[in-house]
């Protein structure tokens, strides 16, 4: 116990802090994160140096993922906003079943929007879709198997998360990670017909809509699309074209809230929803924040047992660094790491950025109690999810482009990945926060 550096200690008990006081969790946060950042200050320094100075190469490598976490958690407060303004998902009942199988639709429907768009914006999509198909009451569970299936649609899609993306641009086969779509499946299988019965039980499923509803506002849903559409393109040109400088400025962010300066001009948004939405946003910045100034600079030898338990330890803590220093050690299977650390985050609230966005349209929902009394299917789903991964395909590591270089090539291209000592990594990693699952 006397080996634990003190910073855990104090991760430890915000965490806790988050989980007893959750009508405080911003208040939380920022203290455990004053506190680590005077801890450090004071005694053990930061991995790029100490004092004053070295708490500033740290913001340095640290602004681009902590800005981009911001802009797009409330620029995606105004795609919802517009969404919801659109009536479209007025018109949803139409759609999707009305018995509890609905549930099960619409939950599919996140699940495929994520493995091509952003997570945070599949699940914020389906929560307001929830709020109007279930009448506004739409029980905690179901808002956990939300988070779970954008998070699980992601896990598979170089595109979809952050960390898949991490691990493509170190030169692992897009088909590699692909094979996370099998535990993603089985784990959409364990954990959406659980949610959707007792959602169906808490508020049933609107079975029509009222004769004299309004029609959807067509402007309104180009809006929507123009936003979707500036993120992906945003994401992709950047990453395929300009990969090089995607460290230098949250281009994501700035994406997305540049398509909503300028819809606003065919339809203008509600911005009374930003307040609200800036505080959920500063709360996962700060705990984002917090977990970059841990001590971690090493795994576990990779295995798979190291992978299940990566997955747990994705619920609360940031799975960036965490997919960092995998990709620094090697010897993973990286479609079997990318579910865990993808879909791992959605067993706590504040466990994904997803999670963070939803429970800023649904306040009700920061509990951690609840969270995992009411979405005990998730974790439930995450363990399946993973064995039969395993049992289907086996653990077969793959190697990056650094390790299959050998030699002295490969010790320069570590270089590029050395999450204890590289600015460089930690600068590119960070950036590729475009379409983060976490």
């Amino acid at each position: 116990m006397s080996n634990i550096p003190v910073e855990f200690y104090i991760f430890g008990l915000t965490l806790a802090g988050v989980a007893l006081l959750h009508h405080r969790t911003l208040q939380v946060a920022v203290t455990g994160l004053l506190a680590t950042v005077v801890y450090k200050l004071s005694y053990s320094g930061f991995s790029h140096g100490v004092g004053w100075a070295g708490l500033g190469l740290h913001l340095g490598h640290e602004w681009v993922l902590l800005s981009n976490l911001l802009l797009l958690l409330m620029g995606f407060s105004i795609l919802a906003n517009q969404f919801e303004l659109s009536r479209v998902p007025d018109f949803m009942p139409r759609l999707l079943p009305d018995n509890w199988t609905g549930g099960v639709v619409l939950l599919l429907i996140v699940f495929m929007m994520s493995t091509i768009l952003d997570n945070i914006a599949a699940a914020v999509i389906g929560a307001v879709i929830a709020r109007k198909v279930y009448d506004g009451q739409v029980g905690l569970g179901f808002l956990t198997a939300i988070v779970a299936a954008s998070n699980a649609g992601g896990a598979g899609s170089v595109i979809g998360d952050t960390t898949t993306t991490m691990i493509w641009i170190a030169g692992v086969s897009p088909l590699v990670v692909l094979e996370a779509f099998i535990a993603a499946a089985v784990a959409f299988v364990a954990f959406a017909g659980f949610a959707a019965a007792a959602q169906q039980r808490h508020a049933p499923i609107r079975a029509h809509i009222a004769a004299d509803a309004e029609p959807v506002d067509g402007l309104r849903m180009l809006v929507v699309i123009l936003m979707l559409a500036a993120l992906l393109t945003t994401n992709f040109v950047g990453n395929a074209f300009f990969a090089a400088s995607q460290g230098e400025a949250p281009w994501l962010g700035l994406g997305l809230w540049a398509a909503i300066l300028v819809t606003q001009l065919i339809r203008r948004p509600d911005w009374s929803v930003l307040p609200g939405a800036g505080r959920g946003a500063a709360f996962l910045v700060s705990l984002v924040g917090l977990a970059s100034l841990m001590p971690v600079e090493t795994l576990p030898t990779a295995s798979w047992p190291t992978a299940l338990g990566l997955g747990f330890l994705s619920s609360v803590f940031d799975n960036i660094p965490l997919t960092a220093l995998a990709l620094k050690q090697g010897g993973y299977d990286w479609g079997v790491l990318a579910f865990s650390v993808g879909f791992g985050g959605s067993m706590m609230w504040f466990g994904s950025s997803a999670g963070v966005a939803v429970t800023t349209l649904f306040p009700e929902a920061r509990s951690v109690g609840g969270w995992l009394r009411h979405g005990w299917f998730v974790p439930l789903g995450y363990v399946f999810g993973f064995a039969a991964l395993l049992a289907i395909n086996g653990w077969h590591p793959t190697p990056t482009r650094a390790e299959s270089l050998g030699g002295k090539a490969a010790a320069a291209a570590e270089d590029h990945f050395d999450t204890g000592a590289s600015a460089r990594f930690w600068r590119d990693a960070r950036a590729l926060t475009g379409l983060a699952g976490r």
